[in-house]
């Protein structure tokens, strides 16, 4: 697999170059990416727990989720 490549513009002249990343480029990369993963998995897991909040609320309250949303417009 080929290294990944970054295009750098240069905007006063309209030249486009195409290099290719450094080791440390691509390290920041994946570490990047990483982290986005993490931020994703612990974005699902808190509105994961928000919903089941939700409806262990609505089901103590005896109330569907349309109730609950009828009293609230």
């Amino acid at each position: 697999m080929p290294n990944p490549t970054k295009i750098i513009v240069d905007c006063s002249t309209g030249e486009t170059t195409e290099v290719e990343l450094t080791a440390e480029e691509i390290a920041q990369r994946e570490a990047d990416a990483v982290k986005a993963e993490a931020d994703r998995i612990a974005k699902e897991a808190e509105a994961a727990a928000k919903a089941g909040a939700k409806a262990e609320l609505l089901a103590r309250l005896g109330l569907t989720a349309e109730e609950a949303a009828l009293l609230v417009s």
